[in-house]
């Protein structure tokens, strides 16, 4: 019996570590879209963004990545989300192969509604649409095409290492970016959890930035992101208790 009471004890110590709802993302279905691109040869135009990921260089997305269409962006739940794009029946522009690339969803492609979406507003509603960084638009069509069709789907983000939680504000307000998040890649809710407190739910400020007005300085403190696909990461008590405003820390990531 107390074998098996050990035995019990060990299992249960090995999920709070690891922490997280088992299973992988699931492979979307092919869609149909247009891409265009944007943000020059060397992607510098796409950093910053309506995720508030900032310099994509530093933060691991590189220049594969990509500004949604509001079809697509979802008020911003859907940064972070990463898909499987190829160019399509356009045999003029589409690179011979029909190779894919893989984009992160890390800014908003807005509406011009003095275009129509036909003739250069692209990204109006409800057209579905990627505007891609440059150097990765160029990897499945020629240049001079401007637009092409597309197919795409969404698809697991392989991230390396875990996810990253860099902590803003000041004493009455954290504000807690949340990147390079593997899985399903877009977060549908985060909670945070001090050495003094419990779990508390963190609202969404904008794009990928969470906030809390606890008082949460000087406590260790721990991590709880859910993902669209319902599966949760918990990262217990990777901020030690002398953290600091614009630290960045990282927790477990998902399985892919």
């Amino acid at each position: 019996m107390a074998v098996k009471f050990i035995f019990a004890i060990i299992i249960s110590l090995l999920a709070v570590t690891n922490a997280r709802i088992s299973g992988v993302y699931t492979v979307g279905q092919w869609e149909s879209a247009h891409a265009t691109f944007y943000g020059g040869s060397d992607a510098s135009g796409t950093m910053g963004g309506a995720c508030g990921y900032g310099n994509l260089y530093s933060q691991g997305y590189g220049v594969n990545t990509a500004a949604l269409s509001t079809a697509l962006f979802n008020n911003g739940f859907s940064c972070g989300a990463c898909f499987e794009i190829k160019c399509a029946d356009d045999p003029r522009w589409c690179l011979p192969g029909n190779p894919s690339i893989f984009v992160t969803a890390t800014n908003f492609c807005p509406p011009n509604y003095a275009l129509p979406s036909d003739n250069g507003g692209w990204c109006n509603p409800p057209r579905t649409h990627f505007d891609l960084a440059m150097p990765v638009f160029l990897k499945i069509a020629e240049y001079r095409a401007g637009i092409v069709p597309v197919s795409y789907r969404r698809v697991p983000c392989r991230k390396r290492g875990g996810v990253r939680f860099t902590i803003n504000g000041f004493r009455y307000f954290n504000l807690v970016l949340v990147t390079n998040v593997g899985g399903a890649g877009d977060i549908v809710k985060v909670s945070v959890k001090g050495s003094n407190t419990d779990w508390m739910s963190m609202s969404r400020n904008w794009g990928q930035n969470w906030q809390s007005n606890a008082v949460l300085v000087g406590q260790s403190l721990s991590f709880r992101v859910t993902g669209s696909d319902h599966r949760s990461s918990t990262s217990w008590n990777i901020v030690p208790s002398n953290w600091q405003f614009g630290q960045t820390f990282s927790g477990n990531n998902f399985r892919v």
